[in-house]
């Protein structure tokens, strides 16, 4: 096996290790540390590992050079702080962020192949952590931990490795919440569909619980894709049946009576001063119709019987002796998802793990429904298989002949499309498809749901991990709060500080409540040289503070010893506090985007629907502006962001473009 980093940078990446951690108190070495991180990063692609591996090179040179590398720890350790941990220079925050992989190779420690072969995993026992398969389960609540693949998408579906067709009638590039409505829905037409998917096909059988292997596997860059600045994390799928293999299944409507709350901004209405007006009652019935499919229900509670309950206990009492009107009007639910939580071999066995692949085959994503039903009707799928470019008749891109892709780790090929093709590979990757096709004008206005997390400290056990990662969520309007917790790899990058309090902060794992906010930045974004250029302005930082200040108020609320917000220094805020000190204190501590953590799974616009081809790339219908058969249907087709998670409203504009609609004729 060829390891992505030489030997320099293992050096290096061990030294950093021996300075976060005290080596006394780890329970693997820093050359395990090390191992974990080179075998994680196997799978990621040589653009992202070079990236890693200068910013490698760039911290020895920040931090002292070979007295870094040969120095003391205590040297070393006055170096992190001040060049790293309190810096306010842009470049050496970004570099910052590299203590993150740090920590993943610690936390993210495997043994062998199996959950049984981790009994005794020394990382997890430090945290008291135990695994789904090995967990007491209550027969009178909780369901058996046993694997299912009946739902899993047979071989032949496939188009074997050297047996790419020439042709098909329609080609549908991306395989996620977009793509696979529409293929569905031409396939059902009688269509000839392909589609065709960049990443590999991963049924539940090939999941596993190793957070480490499973995010290098199944997310874009290996789950460190972030915007050209580096400072927002963008969290996407590469895998068939894209970002709803590793999402959390949330279902949420961009409007709902007693769902969203009643003085949000009118996203409809913003779509129709744009230009862009969806009638109301197509949408309704284009959501319908997919939560009819996917069985979409309230999540059970028992799903949420430890963090999501303290988020509605929490915030019941904060919003009790509040005098803000957002506050007492706020809905505080549970959330609504797509699991066919009616089907009794189908419910969620609350292990924890959605945002690194369903392991047990009880999510609905797209493999398990509308890819399962576009091959039912004889779509197949192209998975491992890049689509770099459109293919034109002439020089006018009025009519799409076919695409060219990359196969076999970058060999060029062709497939011609004898109807038309739809583009439907994510928000990014269809705007640079669109602008290396001769559509210059796509990329433009993008927008962004951007999340940041707020662990807090209980006074008595948790266990927030043995319950669904997210289970319910308040809307205040301006922002969502979602209760969230993630197992001990992932929770680690979401949990702040340096040195012994990180490590202090996770041996507490069992006791800590987390949630996060959610916020709209609403196009603000553009491709620049095939990467999301992204800026938030004074109005998003404004935001911000207010939704952390919040979240920090309810954790107190329902009896939190102290809060650790996502910021880079690592501050802990402690109860007692005043509101007013709570709020004082986020306006001093966020100047700008680099003093927190934030990240987003919900990328959208850059080829938005507009009835004037000047305000946007695509029409009323999704076909893109002067052609006659090239379609877009995913979230890039949003016109401003819809501030609620993007997948239910994805699916319903790819459902209200395609089912019924024979859009090639």
């Amino acid at each position: 096996m060829q390891y992505p980093f030489d030997r320099f940078q293992a050096r290096i990446m061990r030294t950093l290790t021996i300075t976060l951690f005290d080596e006394s108190r780890m329970v693997i070495s820093p050359d395990q540390v090390v191992e974990n991180i080179q075998r994680q990063f196997v799978p990621v692609n040589r653009a992202k590992t070079r990236e890693i591996g200068l910013s490698l090179y760039a911290i020895m040179i920040l931090l002292g050079g070979p007295f870094f590398l040969w120095g003391s720890h205590a040297f070393r350790r006055r170096r992190v702080e001040r060049r790293l941990q309190k810096t306010r220079i842009d470049l050496f925050q970004d570099i910052a962020r590299l203590r993150g992989i740090i920590y993943a190779g610690y936390y993210g420690h495997w043994q062998g192949a199996s959950e049984d072969d981790n009994v005794g995993n020394p990382v997890l026992d430090s945290l008291g952590y135990t695994l789904p398969g090995h967990r007491v389960r209550d027969e009178s609540d909780d369901l058996p931990v046993e694997e299912r693949t009946d739902k899993d998408l047979p071989g032949h579906v496939f188009v074997p490795e050297g047996a790419l067709p020439d042709t098909a009638e329609v080609i549908v590039i991306g395989s996620g919440a977009g793509g696979a409505v529409a293929a569905a829905n031409l396939a059902r037409q009688g269509y000839e569909v392909l589609i065709i998917e960049a990443g590999s096909h991963y049924p539940s059988s090939r999941i596993s619980l190793e957070e480490s292997r499973m995010t290098a596997r199944l997310f874009k860059d290996g789950a460190v894709q972030t915007s050209r600045n580096r400072d927002i994390v963008v969290f996407q799928g590469q895998v068939v049946g894209g970002s709803t293999v590793i999402n959390n299944g949330i279902c949420l409507r961009v409007k709902q009576a007693g769902m969203i709350h009643e003085e949000a901004s009118d996203v409809l209405a913003n779509w129709a001063a744009l230009g862009a007006p969806v009638p109301e009652s197509e949408l309704t019935s284009a959501y319908a119709d997919v939560e009819g499919t996917l069985g979409v229900a309230p999540l059970d509670t028992r799903m949420g019987r430890h963090n999501g309950h303290h988020l509605l206990g929490a915030w019941h009492s904060y919003a009790a002796a509040s005098s803000n009107p957002l506050d007492s009007a706020a809905p505080a639910m549970w959330f609504k998802k797509n699991w066919r939580s009616d089907a009794p071999g189908n419910k969620c066995v609350s292990c924890g793990y959605c945002n690194t692949g369903c392991p047990y085959g009880r999510k609905n994503a797209m493999p398990e429904s509308y890819l399962t039903i576009a091959t039912g009707h004889g779509a197949r799928i192209l998975a491992d298989a890049s689509v770099s470019r459109i293919l034109w008749q002439d020089h006018h891109r009025a009519r799409a002949t076919g695409v060219e892709l990359s196969v076999n780790g970058g060999r060029k090929q062709t497939i011609h499309a004898t109807k038309g093709v739809v583009v439907a590979a994510g928000a990014i990757a269809s705007s640079n498809i669109l602008r290396e096709s001769g559509l210059k004008h796509s990329g433009h206005g993008m927008s962004l749901n951007i999340a940041c997390p707020v662990p807090a400290l209980m006074p008595y056990n948790v266990r927030a991990w043995d319950e669904d990662q997210m289970a319910t969520y308040v809307d205040r309007a301006d922002f969502l709060i979602e209760s969230h917790f993630q197992p001990p790899m992932s929770m680690a990058t979401l949990v702040p500080g340096w040195f012994e309090d990180h490590f202090d902060r996770m041996l507490n794992y069992n006791k800590l409540a987390s949630a996060g906010v959610l916020f709209p930045a609403d196009r603000l974004g553009r491709i620049k040289r095939g990467k999301l250029r992204f800026e938030l302005g004074d109005a998003e930082l404004d935001v911000l503070r207010s939704a952390l200040a919040t979240l920090t108020k309810v954790h107190f609320a329902n009896g939190a010893l102290e809060v650790y917000p996502a910021l880079l220094v690592g501050q802990t805020l402690h109860a007692g506090m005043r509101d007013a000190d709570i709020d004082d204190f986020y306006a001093r501590a966020i100047v700008e985007p680099d003093d927190v953590v934030l990240s987003s799974s919900h990328p959208q616009g850059g080829n938005a629907i507009n009835a004037d081809p000047d305000k946007g790339v695509i029409d009323l219908d999704h076909r893109v502006h002067g052609t006659d058969n090239v379609y877009v249907c995913d979230a890039s087709v949003f016109p401003s962001c819809i501030r609620v998670n993007a997948q239910l409203t994805t699916m319903a504009m790819s459902h209200r473009a395609t089912h019924g609609k024979a859009i090639f004729g």
